[in-house]
């Protein structure tokens, strides 16, 4: 690539939105707030590699209900070998305190069946610890390849990447937790270079079997 530092940032980004559009991964710590199904055992997938959790509420008619405490889920991420992305709801806990989760009415999973909710937000941190050396490879090459197929005006920055996911049998949107990000990337075919595409087939999103790029 050529250009100063300003247009090389530029054409980095505009290959960084199309590598996220194409693989629907995040490859670096992003903050995210995730909703998706519940089935009915209390598993919730999720749609990216999680990093940590801070909270849990129930979708109650389209309004977050109250969070759960820790005690009532666990979560597991794919950064553990054999590991899905997931929280598991109903894991167990109890507050003698609050109505409906004591301890004698099954707790925070026996609140939860009464709630309802076939959905939950998830607030946390997902995706890699780190860019994956064969992605940043991937980048530095598509960056390269949009520099030479654009003319000198096309190089301005580009928004923000943003995910829409929807998987086959399971709900699933994500809201940047920012007021004034730009509208999600819709899902993409290929990145626009067949090379680029074929050094990042390992870390597609494309269902729950490859979640967090498994």
């Amino acid at each position: 690539m050529t250009g100063d530092d300003a247009e090389v940032a530029a054409w980095i980004s505009a290959a960084t939105e199309r590598i996220t559009a194409y693989t629907q991964q995040l490859f670096e710590p992003t903050p995210l707030v995730v909703v998706a199904d519940v089935a009915p055992e209390g598993l919730v997938l999720l749609p990216r590699r999680v990093r940590s959790v801070t909270t849990v509420a129930p979708v109650l008619d389209g309004d977050a209900g109250t969070s759960l405490p820790a005690t009532a889920y666990r979560v597991t991420s794919s950064d553990v070998l054999g590991g899905v992305d997931a929280v598991h709801l109903r894991w167990g806990g109890y507050d003698d305190l609050i109505v409906g989760a004591e301890s004698y009415n099954g707790g925070w999973r026996g609140l939860f069946d009464r709630w309802g909710a076939e959905q939950a937000r998830i607030t946390g941190e997902f995706g890699y610890a780190e860019v994956p050396p064969l992605v940043a490879q991937a980048c530095a090459l598509l960056a390269a390849h949009v520099q030479a197929q654009a003319a000198p005006s096309d190089a301005d920055s580009t928004q923000a990447p943003g995910l829409n996911v929807d998987d086959e049998g399971n709900n699933v949107r994500i809201e940047d937790k920012a007021d004034d990000q730009d509208e999600p990337l819709p899902p993409s075919a290929s990145t626009g270079n067949t090379q680029v595409d074929a050094l990042l087939i390992g870390y597609l999103n494309r269902g729950h079997s490859m979640i967090g790029g498994i």
